[in-house]
C-alpha cells in the first residue's frame, strides 16, 4: 500500500512551495503516494486514524509541528491498544513556523534531507505522552503529544501566534506573542502530583517535554530524550514579569537550566491543578499542546513508552 502524504497546506502561513512542486522528488524518492489535505483544524486527526485504520505502513505530515502532532494523535487513535507499539510508521517533511520536534530528531529542515532520511528505512521507537485536561468546551479532553506540552505563558503566546500574521517568520512571530502574553499572564501557584509524591511549585510556565525544544527554537530540555520512558519537568519562575522576559532570553541557548528560578523533575506521570489561591490565574494559565492552544488546567499527563517507530 501507497504511503499516505497528509498535507497541511496552510503550514508555515502558506508561505511554503504547494504540494503539486513537492510531489516531484517526494515519488522519485520514495515513489508513488496517495496525498490527501487537510481543511479544517483538526483534520489531520481523523486522516490520520482512517489510514492507520486502512493498514498504510507509513503516514508523512507534510505540515508543521501542529500537523505532525495530530497525525500522531491520529496513528495512535487508529492502533488497538493491545498491538503496543504501532504497525504505522509516520514520518515528517516539515513546512511549519517552529519546525521545534525535527531538531530533537536530528533532522536539517531541507526537502532533500527528509526525504532521504524517510528512504533510508532508518526508524526510531519513541515514547509518546498522553494528556487529559480540560478542553475548550470545559470538557475534558484526551490528546497526545510527541514533543512538548506547557501550562501557564505557552499556551497564551500560541493563541496569539495562531491568530497572527506569518509574514514575520517563526522566531519574530513567537517574539511578538509572547510580549503580548507576558502583559496579560499571571504567575500562579500549583499543586502538583509526580509519580504519586505531592509537590508545590510557584511558576509563570511549566513545560512536560518528551522533546527538548519549542517555541520556534527555545532549548528547554536540553536533557530530554524521546525514547527514554520518561518525561522531564521543567518549571519556570521568577520575582516579576520584567525578571521572567529577561530570564526567559536564556531559554534559547539551554543557559536557564541550573538557575535558581528553574526546577526539574523526571517523571512517568504528572497531575497539576491551580491552588486555590490562584484560582483568578485559571483565565491566562493556559495550555500549550505540541504547539497548539487546546484547553487548560487541571491536567494530567504520563508516558506511554514505546509507542510510536518514526522514520527519521
Amino acid at each position: 500500500m501507497k504511503p499516505l502524504i497528509v498535507v497541511n497546506p496552510r503550514a508555515g502561513g502558506g508561505k511554503h512551495a504547494p504540494f503539486a512542486e513537492l510531489r516531484g522528488p517526494i515519488e522519485r524518492a520514495l515513489g508513488p503516494v496517495d496525498p490527501v489535505f487537510t481543511d479544517h483544524v483538526g483534520h489531520a486527526i481523523d486522516l490520520a486514524e482512517a489510514g492507520t485504520r486502512e493498514g498504510r505502513e507509513l503516514i508523512i505530515a507534510v505540515g508543521g509541528d501542529g500537523t505532525f502532532s495530530d497525525v500522531v494523535n491520529g496513528v495512535m487513535l487508529g492502533s488497538p491498544a493491545t498491538r503496543g507499539t504501532s504497525q504505522t510508521r509516520v514520518a515528517i517533511i516539515g513546512q511549519g513556523t517552529g519546525g521545534d520536534f525535527r531538531k530533537t530528531l536530528g533532522l536539517e529542515h531541507r526537502l532533500d534531507r527528509y526525504l532521504a532520511a524517510i528512504a533510508s528505512g532508518r526508524e526510531r521507537t519513541i515514547d509518546v505522552g498522553k494528556a487529559r485536561f480540560a478542553g475548550r468546551s470545559g470538557a475534558e479532553t484526551t490528546h497526545y503529544f510527541v514533543n512538548i506540552l506547557s501550562a501557564g505563558m505557552g499556551g497564551l503566546v500560541d493563541e496569539y501566534v495562531s491568530s497572527a500574521s506569518r509574514l514575520l517568520g517563526g522566531t519574530a512571530a513567537y517574539f511578538v506573542a509572547s510580549t503580548k502574553a507576558l502583559v496579560r499572564t499571571k504567575r500562579a501557584r500549583l499543586r502538583c502530583i509526580l509519580d504519586g509524591e505531592a509537590v508545590s511549585l510557584q511558576s509563570y510556565m511549566i513545560a512536560i517535554c518528551n522533546g527538548e525544544y519549542f517555541g520556534s527554537g527555545m532549548h528547554v530540555a536540553p536533557m530530554a530524550k524521546p525514547d527514554d520512558g520518561a518525561l522531564e519537568v521543567v518549571s519556570m519562575d521568577a520575582p516579576s514579569k520584567l525578571a521572567f522576559a529577561t530570564f526567559s532570553r536564556k531559554i534559547y541557548d539551554g543557559a536557564h537550566v541550573g538557575s535558581p528560578n528553574v526546577r526539574h523533575f523526571a517523571c512517568k506521570r504528572i497531575d497539576i491543578d491551580l491552588d486555590p489561591s490562584s484560582e483568578d490565574a485559571r483565565e491566562t494559565f493556559r495550555l500549550d499542546v505540541d504547539g497548539e492552544p487546546l484547553g487548560g488546567l487541571p491536567l494530567s499527563v504520563e508516558i506511554v513508552p514505546a509507542a510510536l517507530v518514526v522514520r527519521c
